[in-house]
């Protein structure tokens, strides 16, 4: 059962050729037996898991129940969740047990889906290895030794591993897209304001967006159908109609119009990765689209714009925690800047603790005009570049990342270094635009990805795009060594 897709599941859900319980209590088990290999689960929810199980099944059998009803999911660990653990992959929120929903954890709730648990990520969301989490490293399913993407590396190896057919992340600056592509996944970041960020917790409120990762483009479909709707509790939500996404996937895209950028194919990409990218290129050509160069000359901006906005907004979201509300709170403080101080410093990892300080540098009288209001400026340059490549083509196309999974510990001495992991993804998250990452190839037998920028609220048009490359295609349909085995035992297990 772990094999199928989401759309599979839902077939067979329906068609009774298993119940939800017997599929939930199948992944219940193949966490149990290979989660400790890739730590990307960290907390389990069986009990409740089994219970909405048996809650899915009967409303199966009644014959009124929604697309998702009784499908398992997992969830980014960003994402609040009643009485569960929600700890952001740090020690300042490990025993932070929130007694609310976050609105896409209550969308997947009223369609039935059933929760297995939550996943590993990076500290607040802030790193692209998920080397950073309190809980440990996750490891990429295609090479252990390699990272597996970050922030949302957990929900990624989750999906690849097939721990769950489908999880829940976000992405600030390529937190979907990155980890997506490193572990062979689909990945999509929506519209800016599309998915409500109430109950997620806050990283940079400007660029954070939740989305679905999935093995396909048809399972990505049916799972933002289900994240994406209005709502009035989040000042940054778009009421705005939401489309079924399912329903456009089988349209041909004869005609599309591709856009190339020139800058996505310079220094820096790995031979390999390009090799792949263009490949890809070539098979949208063959169904009728037309590949057009263009130029987005802002494109090395983002990075530096990137980490001056997102580490002054982390500043401000972050200081909140400081031992008096809830989360972590050092032992004995001396007094009230002792607590604040030592909370902080001990609550916080390395990284967080970086972009704290860079951020309230980049804020402080006498900086803010300097940095923070000249890197708002160069956001809108960024942005303009993309609204007139979109006079000229309805999707731009390029690599996700510079090259594969790279080693665990490779960068962790330059952070610039793991920065520019980001530089293909982070223009659209300052542009606020949709992005999705989708496999197409290998190097060095590692995943590389796809990835497919498009217009605002134009997330059905990249699904489509997607869904007619991946029938042609097989790149997503590949798993790590061992991992489709009917018995869930990796090859390399097995030996042992």
């Amino acid at each position: 059962m772990h094999n199928l897709t989401i759309a599979e599941l839902i077939k067979g859900l329906q068609s009774k050729e298993f119940t939800s319980v017997e599929l939930t209590q199948h992944f219940l088990a193949r966490i149990a037996a290979l989660n400790s290999g890739y730590n990307a689960v960290i907390t389990i929810t069986a009990d409740q898991a089994l219970k909405a199980a048996a809650a899915a099944d009967q409303r199966l059998a009644a014959g009124n129940a929604p697309a998702l009803c009784g499908v398992p999911m997992l969830h980014k660990d960003i994402f609040c969740t009643n009485g569960v653990r929600t700890s952001c992959g740090s020690k300042m929120l490990d025993n932070f047990i929130p007694p609310y929903n976050a609105t896409v954890v209550d969308n997947f709730e009223q369609a039935g889906a059933v929760v297995l648990g939550k996943t590993n990520m990076d500290e607040f969301a802030m790193g692209s290895s998920n080397e950073t989490s309190f809980y440990g490293p996750v490891k990429n399913p295609w090479a252990t030794d390699c990272v597996p993407g970050g922030s949302s590396g957990g929900s990624a190896a989750a999906v690849a591993a097939r721990l769950a057919p489908g999880a829940t992340a976000t992405d600030t600056g390529g937190s979907i897209r990155q980890p997506a592509a490193l572990c062979g996944i689909t990945g999509l970041k929506p519209t800016y304001g599309r998915v409500s960020r109430w109950g997620m917790i806050a990283f940079a409120s400007s660029l954070d967006q939740g989305g679905p990762m999935a093995r396909t483009a048809e399972d990505c479909a049916i799972m933002l159908s289900c994240m994406a709707s209005y709502d009035d509790k989040d000042s940054t939500c778009v009421d705005r109609e939401v489309p079924d996404y399912s329903a456009t996937l089988g349209k041909p895209i004869k005609g599309l119009r591709i856009g190339v950028p020139t800058e996505y194919f310079s220094e820096g990409l790995n031979p390999g990765t390009e090799q792949a990218v263009r490949a890809a290129l070539a098979e949208f050509e063959a169904q009728g689209a037309e590949l057009v160069e263009i130029s987005l000359p802002n494109t090395g901006l983002s990075v530096p714009a990137y980490y001056v906005i997102a580490p002054a907004e982390a500043s401000a979201n972050l200081s909140r925690f400081d031992g008096v509300r809830y989360g972590y709170r050092c032992e004995d403080p001396k007094d009230l800047t002792d607590l604040y101080s030592r909370t902080r410093a001990e609550g916080f990892g390395e990284e967080v603790q970086r972009r704290i300080l860079i951020g309230t540098y980049c804020l402080s009288a006498g900086y803010y005009d300097a940095y923070y209001g000249k890197a708002q400026q160069v956001r809108e340059l960024i942005k303009q570049d993309f609204v007139t490549a979109f006079e000229k083509v309805d999707v731009i196309m390029g690599p996700t990342c510079p090259s594969p999974a790279f080693k665990f510990g490779s960068k962790g001495d330059d952070p610039v270094a793991m920065y520019l992991e980001d530089i293909y993804t982070i223009a659209t998250n300052l542009a606020g635009l949709p992005g999705m990452s989708v496999p197409c190839g290998m190097v060095d037998d590692k995943p590389v990805g796809l990835q497919i920028i498009g217009n605002y609220f134009d997330e059905a048009r990249m699904l489509n795009v997607a869904h007619q490359y991946q029938q042609a295609t097989e790149w997503h349909s590949l798993a790590p060594e061992g991992i489709t085995a009917p018995d869930g035992i990796t090859a390399t297990e097995r030996a042992s």
